[in-house]
């Protein structure tokens, strides 16, 4: 498959320009320190069940204590064997995948993994459908076999993307003598095989995760204790990095701590260019006054992007006007082409053409935290200087804001994405497909068709001009608005080594990278 992105690492090491430290200090010792290293994130896990959540916290947790057939690399595009010994395509329609098992994988009771168990955490994950789950992710997927050490997947359609999408998160085996075939696992255990033993979990709080004695798959070696500390708010995540309670932050720190960080007092930070995005997602049903096309539209007209980004965000993010991030096939500036730049009059005339009645009220909903407020008054304050709209905000912690933006609560909310792999296709059939994962009610047959044209293809040049007309109708349509594209950020003391390596921007987080030095 043709690499559709590569990752630029920057490191930023002052500490090692100013207190002039070996190169030889930055590789783990076998002795010293065995004590957990602290992490610190803001993004929070919604279910330890993978058949249960399909959000950035829930799936950081998962690449560390389950394991999928198949998984990536850092810095490659397409999946290597974990779980599985080998994995392809049966004949070249691209709707027959075969994978055979490892004969070497327990769970923790010692009972050995089977085919049978692969089997059963697709059919319990499609068939438990949980609202925040991954089951949108396999709409092609009809049926999985278990034969011996063999799993045969048969797809209703060609897909080229479906390896990649058994690297995720959604592809997580799990003992099916633990997890009910039709419900969610409740309580606060985790029974996978992946390189990290969940042996500690307080919900919101913290997760103790030791190294796996017995994980064998795709890595070299497990690695050291990690204690993953969780934060509400941006903030808290900041002032626990400054009193010393983590040693690791990522995602997300404030737009202003960053700006003001110094790098030269012991302090190493990575930035890596992110797939990153933050859209603007809107309630199409007919009973929010999102369900106008004009509206949506007259929204798109005004927002002006880079108020947003110098101002909430200090210039820690970039404008983006594609529902595609840069640096993936088929990027390109559709809503840019449609709505060059602040246009009141445009916007009033779209409404007027409509019939719309203004100013037009409705909701707006945003997740909980100092940054995310700071934007939402950004966009409040330039949608009503126009005199066309009235938004009234509603804040939420992350679990409620989950429900509320599902059960269609809000008419408009922002949210960030990351992919699930590194395909154009993350960002397409599970944002802008029939039953996408933003629960807003968007449907167009137009879209639908382009996005399984663009699964036929294993040579991924070749899905371009689909990636570009997919959109072109996304901006006409404008379900969601493409607001902005950031970098990924990874803060470590001058006592934490590997922290360069703990993200690359894709949503994976290889805490087992981590030691002591």
């Amino acid at each position: 498959m043709r690499s559709t992105v590569r990752l630029r690492i920057l490191i930023t090491c002052g500490v090692l320009v100013a207190a002039g430290v070996g190169g030889w200090q930055l590789l783990p010792s076998d002795e010293g320190r065995t004590d957990p290293i602290p992490v610190g994130t803001t993004d929070e896990v919604t279910s330890l069940d993978p058949a249960g959540a399909y959000d950035a916290g829930s799936w950081a947790m998962y690449s560390n204590v389950y394991q999928s057939l198949l998984t990536f690399k850092p810095g490659f595009t397409t999946p290597t064997p974990d779980a599985a010994e080998s994995c392809k395509f049966v004949g070249d329609k691209l709707t027959t995948y075969q994978c055979v098992l490892r004969d070497d994988l327990t769970f923790p009771s010692g009972r050995k993994v089977t085919a049978e168990d692969v089997a059963y955490s697709f059919d319990r994950m499609l068939k438990i459908k949980a609202e925040v789950g991954p089951a949108s992710l396999f709409p092609t997927l009809k049926d999985v076999r278990a034969d011996g050490r063999t799993v045969t997947f048969n797809l209703g359609a060609r897909d080229a993307t479906f390896p990649l999408k058994l690297a995720t998160g959604a592809g997580s085996i799990v003992d099916r003598d633990r997890y009910q075939a039709d419900t969610l696992r409740q309580d606060n255990g985790v029974d996978g095989t992946g390189p990290y033993v969940l042996k500690e979990y307080k919900p919101g709080e913290s997760a103790l995760l030791e190294p796996n004695p017995r994980y064998r798959g795709a890595l070299a070696g497990t690695g050291r204790p990690v204690r993953v500390k969780y934060f509400k708010q941006s903030e808290e995540l900041a002032n626990a990095w400054k009193s010393g309670e983590v040693q690791v932050t990522h995602r997300q720190l404030p737009p202003s701590f960053v700006e003001n960080l110094d790098t030269n007092g012991g302090t190493r930070l990575t930035e890596a260019e992110s797939a990153e995005i933050r859209n603007i997602v809107f309630n199409t049903r007919s009973d929010s006054p999102m369900g106008e096309k004009a509206v949506r539209q007259a929204v798109a007209a005004i927002l002006d992007r880079p108020a947003i980004t110098t101002g909430a965000y200090k210039g820690t993010v970039e404008p983006l006007y594609s529902l595609i991030p840069q640096g993936f096939v088929g990027h390109s500036t559709a809503f840019y082409d449609r709505y060059p730049s602040p246009d009141a009059k445009k916007a009033k005339k779209l409404l007027k053409d409509a019939g719309v009645e203004t100013p037009v009220a409705f909701t707006f909903g945003y997740r909980q935290d100092a940054t995310y407020k700071a934007e939402t008054a950004l966009i409040k304050k330039q949608l009503e200087e126009t005199g066309l709209f009235e938004v009234k905000v509603v804040e939420a912690d992350w679990q409620n804001f989950q429900k509320g933006y599902t059960s269609g609560a809000y008419d408009a909310y922002t949210v960030g994405w990351l992919p699930d792999f590194p395909d154009s296709d993350s960002f397409t059939a599970p944002l802008v497909g029939t039953g996408n994962t933003l629960d807003n009610g968007y449907s167009s047959k137009t879209v639908d068709k382009l996005i399984k044209d663009t699964q036929q293809f294993d040579d991924r040049s070749r899905t371009t001009g689909d990636f570009k007309s997919i959109q072109e109708q996304v901006a006409q349509d404008v379900p969601l608005i493409p607001v902005w594209q950031k970098n990924d950020y990874v803060l470590a003391t001058e006592s934490v080594g590997g922290s360069q390596n703990l993200s690359d921007g894709t949503g994976i987080w290889r805490l087992w990278e981590l030691s002591w030095l």
